[in-house]
């Protein structure tokens, strides 16, 4: 437990950033799922609008932490590369 004022205040720093970082990661999975969605439906022009409204979200997460640049990186190719197999 946090004894001295400034270990207080960086409790509840914390508390609040963990909200925040929850949500933020919560938003870049619903955009994931809704790409996933689109490839698993089928339609490709749907799919790629998808893709291009998950990606500056998902490269945001790496500017606010959320996400390593390279896990973002590789989230992006796995899935353009299965909304592009999608016309073949």
């Amino acid at each position: 437990m946090a004894n001295s004022p400034q270990s207080k205040k960086r409790a509840r720093q914390e508390q609040r950033r963990t909200l925040v970082n929850k949500t933020r990661r919560t938003r870049i999975r619903t955009f994931i799922r809704k790409v996933e969605e689109a490839i698993t439906g089928g339609d490709q022009t749907i799919a790629v609008a998808a893709l291009r409204a998950a990606q500056p979200e998902i490269m945001r997460g790496v500017s606010k932490g959320i996400l390593h640049k390279n896990t973002a990186s590789r989230k992006m190719s796995r899935l353009s590369s299965r909304v592009k197999a999608l016309s073949a």
